[in-house]
């Protein structure tokens, strides 16, 4: 557990060796690839189809796997018959890569027009993780654009010499002063609950590393990519 006012309030002058550990065994979850899917019989997107707004949801069932302690905020279908859950770390350079390459292709075939909701849930491995996802948290709605930003560059500001101001940078494109930025790095509740969130997933759930994914409460054994979780979603719509 993290030594939590301390840690946070500190900057950060701590060597990208000591914060970026390595991501876990993900085994074939390791694996990318870059290889381009063929969208020209992607399906048109249902106007009607309600999609999520970025907001905190109630749990979809009773189902541990659909009860973390910290709401999930999901993108796609209201109504999606399949869940995609990603527990993300953004200083993982795998999960990167997957967002990167694979999650824009699932969202132009699966995730805008509603066909599944993909839900990236928070995996803290470190201290900087913590304050990316507690930034993403206090931007409410924008909570997977946010994370998307700081996925997007996570070489910049992860492998800066002071990536807590780093960081902040980033948090200033979304509007946030020194002091909102100081005020959500202190938020013991929402701490609390990404920690929880992440020792769920630990022992109810026996993740060893990120990312790591869950279709539809299983969890899913394939390669990370496109075409991995695609033939898998397909199976299950």
């Amino acid at each position: 557990m993290l030594n939590r006012r301390n840690l946070l309030l500190a900057g950060s002058s701590v060597g990208l060796a000591t914060l970026l550990h390595g991501c876990g065994d993900t085994s074939a979850n390791a694996q990318q690839t870059d290889a381009a899917a063929d969208t020209t019989d992607a399906p048109a997107a249902d106007g009607d189809v309600a999609l999520y707004d970025g907001s905190a949801i109630e749990p979809l069932n009773g189902d541990a796997i659909n009860n973390p302690p910290l709401p999930d905020r999901p993108m796609g279908g209201v109504n999606a018959s399949v869940t995609v859950i990603e527990y993300v770390s953004p200083t993982c350079p795998h999960c990167a890569n997957f967002h990167a390459t694979a999650l824009p292709q699932l969202e132009e075939n699966y995730i805008n027009n509603g066909r599944i909701r993909f839900i990236a849930r928070p995996f803290r491995r470190n201290v900087l993780d913590l304050a990316v996802f507690m930034v993403a948290e206090a931007s409410g709605e924008r909570y997977n654009e946010v994370l998307s930003a700081y996925m997007e560059n996570q070489n910049v500001w992860a492998a800066s010499e002071n990536p807590r101001q780093a960081i902040f940078e980033i948090a200033q494109d979304f509007g946030f002063t020194q002091e909102s930025f100081e005020e959500i790095l202190t938020d013991e509740d929402l701490l609390a609950a990404i920690e929880a969130t992440r020792e769920q997933a630990l022992n109810e759930f026996g993740l060893q590393g990120t990312p790591t994914f869950f279709i539809n409460g299983d969890r899913f054994e394939g390669n990370a990519t496109y075409e991995g979780l695609s033939a898998e979603i397909d199976n299950r719509l």
